[in-house]
């Protein structure tokens, strides 16, 4: 593999699975030229989330978090290809849905803006995750996926996107 191709781990959240938007997500990953080398779903656990969240495990947010997380299952994917942990970044666009693209996929699938969430004492709800960074990305990725769960092999139109 290249210096430049990349895992990053990537949940699509209780709320776009409950919403039906899962199929329309992974068109959208797939869309780019990134391949999905690891693919599940999970009900998270208390455990997995302590892992996956833990330098916010002491944080006021973190039980509206884990509770958010665990209000269905999440569908867990670990994508790969030329720069994947800033390239899901950018396709899923920031994570205030308010401040995020139309193109990207919480500024075509969230509406709500945290300020609003905060103001009506409701959780806040933004449909995916993506690793931030290599480590974070390759952290999170041992956290959710076991090695023989990942598969590699080739796409047809890698000698394009590669």
């Amino acid at each position: 593999m290249s210096e430049y191709v990349e895992r990053t781990f990537v949940a699509l959240k209780p709320d776009a699975v409950k919403r039906g938007i899962v199929g329309d997500i992974i068109s959208q990953i797939e869309n780019t030229g990134m391949k999905i080398v690891g693919l599940k779903m999970v009900q998270a656990t208390d455990q997995l989330l302590e892992q996956h969240y833990e330098e916010h495990v002491d944080k006021p947010f973190y039980e509206g978090l884990a509770e958010y997380m665990k209000d269905g299952p999440i569908v867990a994917m670990v994508v790969e290809g030329v720069h994947a942990v800033d390239n899901m970044r950018k396709l899923i666009g920031d994570t205030d849905a308010r401040e995020a693209h139309p193109a990207t996929i919480r500024g075509q699938y969230s509406h709500m803006s945290m300020d609003h969430a905060d103001e009506a004492g409701r959780l806040y709800r933004n449909i995916i995750h993506a690793s931030a960074e290599k480590d974070e990305a390759e952290k999170e990725v041992n956290i959710w996926f076991e090695e023989e769960e990942l598969q590699d092999f080739e796409q047809a139109h890698e000698q394009e996107v590669r």
